[in-house]
């Protein structure tokens, strides 16, 4: 079974991914992109990127929001029309499976998938759109599940867009004492199997997509997406720290009274505005060569 992810935690970070997302990368796949676009978004949660990405299309547009949580899909569908209606754009639903809001620059019609990432790309309608984006999902996979995702972008002609991927550089200040270990941890836990077929990328996720899509043509473009989380952003530094613990609680049994230390200090100081944290991430442009 994939990994899976809670709406609230995606809705909290949300404004923080919209903030490390290299808009330069944005800007260069909505230029090569055709006048009407047709996005197919992998493992697209709460929609965040859609909110994000849509805008610098600026027109007319279709999304496919593919994600194997029937109940983020319906989540994700509220919150756009949410957001939509609370600046002002008129969102109309022509049936159960469809949302259009209807932006200035041209509707923007938006369509769920549900599907296993796991058995992608087999599973996905690659003939009926213009390119594959996702965000915080190639960091999980596999370097087999990148390799095949590169042979049918490059069958198919489409760009493939991944933001967000860790880069295995994180930073809490001030310092605690058992940084090391929990980060230690924490890239182990990164680069255990998480249901795409093998060991997951991790850290290693910009340079294998690089090397997949690269090998096969295509111009690669890297760059960085870092979260800098600063001391204001309490709730957020200590659900950081929290999934850092914990994730590495479980793979450093013999550290865990000092694992359990350094969740307790740093929720502490997040909650008294004394913990920032920047995590590293960049993002990775694929298009595929001219002709």
């Amino acid at each position: 079974m994939t990994e899976a992810f809670d709406g609230d935690w995606l809705d909290l970070r949300e404004p923080y991914d919209a903030a490390a997302r290299n808009a330069e990368l944005a800007s260069a796949l909505a230029a090569a992109l055709p006048a009407r676009p047709r996005i197919l978004d992998l493992g697209a949660g709460t929609g965040s990127l859609l909110r994000w990405l849509g805008h610098f299309f600026g027109r007319a547009q279709a999304w496919t929001l593919v994600d194997a949580d029937p109940a983020l899909v319906e989540r994700a569908f509220d919150t756009i029309a949410d957001r939509a209606d609370g600046v002002g754009w008129t969102v109309t639903q022509p049936n159960r499976r469809t949302l259009l809001v209807h932006a200035p620059g041209g509707a923007w019609r938006v369509e769920a998938l549900l599907a296993d990432l796991a058995e992608a790309p087999e599973n996905l309608p690659l003939d009926s759109v213009d390119a594959v984006v996702s965000t915080a999902l190639c960091d999980l996979v596999s370097r087999d599940w990148v390799e095949r995702m590169a042979d049918a972008c490059a069958r198919h002609r489409l760009p493939f867009y991944s933001a967000l991927n860790v880069t295995g550089r994180e930073r809490f200040m001030p310092p605690h004492p058992a940084d090391a270990l929990v980060m230690r941890g924490f890239r182990r836990d990164q680069r255990r199997d998480k249901g795409f077929g093998g060991v997951a990328l991790g850290p290693e996720a910009p340079r294998a997509i690089a090397e997949a899509f690269a090998g096969r043509g295509f111009s690669v473009h890297r760059g960085p997406s870092d979260w800098i989380v600063d001391r204001r952003s309490r709730l957020f530094a200590q659900e950081i720290a929290t999934g850092h613990g914990a994730a590495a609680f479980a793979w450093e049994r013999r550290g865990a009274a000092a694992i359990e230390d350094w969740i307790e200090a740093r929720r502490a100081q997040a909650a008294d505005g004394l913990l920032s944290v920047r995590i590293g991430h960049q993002d990775v442009l694929a298009l595929p060569p001219a002709g």
